[in-house]
């Protein structure tokens, strides 16, 4: 879950505001204090802080709630509001002809980012090409190799030379033809003058377009002067954040963004090539606040979902029919996007509800389920009521699961089916889950 304590903080503030039998000014003030402790624990600049909270508790104590909304309602609102403004608007990286430097110290994900980005570039019907500017770091060159031949994009550098410069203007010509050329700078352990000096004469002799900071979420207090060092030697466009999967602080991060006005483009929310979002302030901020993100979930689920299959699963669902074939399906496309906790996290109130050890045991019953499923015959899978004792011995001992083992994934299905028949006789169920997929534009592909 991205910035986890900051985001348990928030939540249990606005909980707070939620079960209040009124909103009065005591519930107000002691839910600022409590947003103003959870973003100075997050490392978020205190001035930033008391300017975001004035201006919260200013409106919740003034405005009044619009037509149709409780005051509860829109206390939240006006929090989600303020901290929406902490992480400003997002940058869009468009794909078009251009060329992007990739800057930021050591340790931040700057190689596997660019790698990341190129990445999202080349499937948006770019020619994109990799550079191994970074002459300071003996792997860097490696690395970027690897990432490139995963990728299908190409890598230029040279491992010998130890000018960047050189690098850079030998890469220009030698992917002329490339729209976009990623350059993946040299960083340090601190800043340092000539770190400065070599990157401002990289972005002149190649005319980035692109000046991209590559900012790890868990650099704290300090993200702030690096930013601003960045900034003033080339004039930052963007900024993408790393690791906002883990249980980083993240504010320093924040308010380094906020402190140089450089906008967010995309964030960082694991080790894979395609761990990359286009950061969406609206949608991070509601996960953050525990009100889930559905639109990401149906996205992640399209990007996955082979159209056919699912097709025919709706078919078989609505004919009342569902084998234990159909219900592998399922799961192998719920495996495909992603770790069962950064679902969670897009579903409202069910990060909070399921905790760590319920979502792992989950993901690892499910892991099971399709190894005693991969051990079944066709006729199995089609027709369940076939496995009897013989059956379930046989099973376990192919998977090498027990018998009891097996039962539960029988008995887990027998549930889903009882459900999917259940389901399909309420029509008015129907009805309403129909109509929610039509607004959120899954018919058209999210």
């Amino acid at each position: 879950m991205v910035l986890e304590g900051l985001g348990q903080s928030l939540r249990n503030a606005i909980k707070k505001i939620a079960n209040a039998s009124h909103i009065d000014q005591k519930l107000v003030k002691e839910v600022v204090k409590d947003i103003q402790r959870a973003l100075l624990q997050a490392d978020v600049n205190v001035k930033l802080v008391l300017k975001m909270t004035k201006e919260l508790e200013e409106r919740a104590l003034t405005e009044k709630p619009p037509a149709g909304m409780s005051a509860r309602e829109h206390v939240i609102k006006i929090v989600y509001e303020e901290m929406v403004k902490i992480v400003g608007k997002p940058k869009e990286i468009p794909a078009k002809p251009q060329r992007i430097l990739m800057v930021g110290l050591y340790g931040q994900g700057k190689t596997t980012t660019s790698g990341k980005l190129a990445k999202d570039l080349h499937k948006r019907g770019m020619k994109v090409a990799l550079v191994a500017a970074d002459v300071h770091r003996p792997a860097a060159y490696d690395q970027l190799s690897q990432i490139g031949k995963k990728i299908n994009v190409p890598v230029y550098g040279d491992p010998k030379e130890k000018s960047a410069l050189k690098i850079a203007k030998h890469a220009m010509n030698e992917f002329k033809g490339y729209d976009v050329i990623i350059f993946d700078t040299s960083g340090r352990h601190s800043l340092e003058p000539d770190l400065i000096d070599e990157i401002k004469q990289v972005a002149k002799a190649v005319d980035a377009e692109q000046k991209i900071l590559v900012l790890d979420a868990q650099t704290g207090q300090q993200a702030g002067p690096q930013a601003k060092a960045f900034h003033d030697a080339v004039g930052l466009t963007a900024v993408i954040l790393t690791k906002m999967d883990g249980t980083a602080k993240g504010g320093g991060a924040l308010s380094a963004i906020a402190e140089t006005g450089a906008p967010i483009s995309y964030i960082g929310v694991g080790e894979h090539l395609e761990d990359l979002e286009k950061f969406d302030p609206d949608r991070f901020i509601s996960r953050l606040l525990g009100m889930g993100d559905l639109k990401s979930l149906i996205e992640a689920a399209s990007e996955v979902m082979d159209e056919e299959k699912a097709e025919e699963v709706s078919r078989k669902m609505m004919s009342g029919k569902f084998t234990l074939k159909d219900m592998y399906d399922q799961m192998e496309m719920l495996q495909g996007m992603g770790p069962l906790k950064k679902l969670a996290s897009m579903i409202p109130g069910l990060g909070d509800k399921l905790g760590e050890q319920d979502m792992e045991a989950t993901q690892e019953r499910l892991g099971r389920f399709r190894v005693i499923m991969d051990s079944m015959t066709d006729e199995e899978l089609e027709n369940p009521k076939v496995i009897k004792s013989s059956r379930v011995t046989r099973i376990a001992r192919g998977s090498g699961t027990s018998p009891r083992q097996v039962r539960e994934l029988l008995k887990q299905y027998n549930m889903s089916r009882k459900a999917v028949k259940g389901f399909m006789g309420n029509r008015k169920m129907r009805r309403q889950m129909m109509k929610q997929l039509k607004g959120s534009g899954f018919e058209q592909g999210g």
